[in-house]
């Protein structure tokens, strides 16, 4: 509703669909966008030198130390959530978050590899900057506007059944050979199907950390397993929630959570 006012009031209209195009935007696009009738141009990955050198094997800690071998290790991630927005028929720009950390040759790798797929890219530094850091993201924004003329292709019908909605995310965004169903989610799609629900498209509930449903699993894994916990309908919504790992759906809090440090 917040989106279709704002199209009805902007010529161009701007949302924080969620981080991934695993997560965020896979939804965005399958379950927003198809119940409410939108059809997103341009989708922005936002992408850190840190997060590529942690994708490249760098351990968590030294991620702010230069390491430009590292970074380009980690760039099957980038090239999957960059694959995974065109297979939607949804144009990527690739804005280059920069860290106070970062240096010139970091940037300047991840913007040559963009440049050499061909795809719009910009260095971004709102915290350095301010807003006078983000304008040539404008710019390719607006220049990846002007060269869009496709329309928002879902990757699942909802009649296909559970299953086959299931699968297909798993193996085309996720990287999965396989999906395993736990008896908690066997019982759960029995039931689903019985209620009727099964025509609703799906919303995955898993880890952020990896493109599969393991954190531990860096870069762009490939021909994996990826397993369903369970199945939750949310009929008011429209949807249903399909919970893969052990993961915390609500609320959403780091490992440790600043209430914890209250003292009275």
């Amino acid at each position: 509703i917040g989106t279709r006012a704002a199209l009805g009031a902007g010529e161009i209209v701007i949302t924080e669909a969620g981080f991934g195009s695993d997560l965020g935007a896979e939804k965005f696009f399958n379950v927003v966008s198809r119940i409410g009738d939108l059809n997103p141009e341009v989708a922005v990955i936002v992408c850190t030198a840190r997060a590529l050198k942690r994708h490249g094997g760098v351990d968590p800690k030294l991620v702010s130390e230069e390491n430009v071998l590292a970074l380009e290790a980690g760039f099957p991630n980038l090239d999957a959530h960059i694959d995974n927005v065109q297979q939607h028929q949804v144009f990527p720009v690739v804005a280059v978050n920069r860290f106070p950390s970062d240096t010139d040759e970091e940037i300047s790798s991840i913007i040559s590899y963009c440049e050499g797929r061909k795809i719009h890219v910009a260095e971004v530094d709102p915290y350095g900057a301010g807003g006078a850091g983000c304008l040539d993201l404008g710019d390719a924004v607006s220049s990846a506007l002007s060269a869009r003329n496709s329309t928002l292709q879902f990757l699942y019908k909802t009649e296909d059944s559970v299953t086959e909605k299931i699968e297909t995310v798993a193996r085309k965004v996720y990287g999965a050979e396989k999906v395993v169903y736990l008896p908690q989610a066997q019982l759960a799609l029995r039931r689903v199907e019985r209620l009727g629900m099964g025509n609703l498209p799906i919303c995955i509930a898993k880890t952020q950390y990896s493109l599969s449903d393991d954190p531990n699993l860096l870069g762009r894994p490939v021909s994996h397993e990826f397993s369903v916990r369970e199945i939750r309908p949310s009929a008011g919504a429209g949807f249903l929630v399909v919970i893969s790992g052990k993961i915390v759906t609500m609320p959403g809090l780091p490992r440790e959570p600043a209430a914890t440090k209250f003292t009275l």
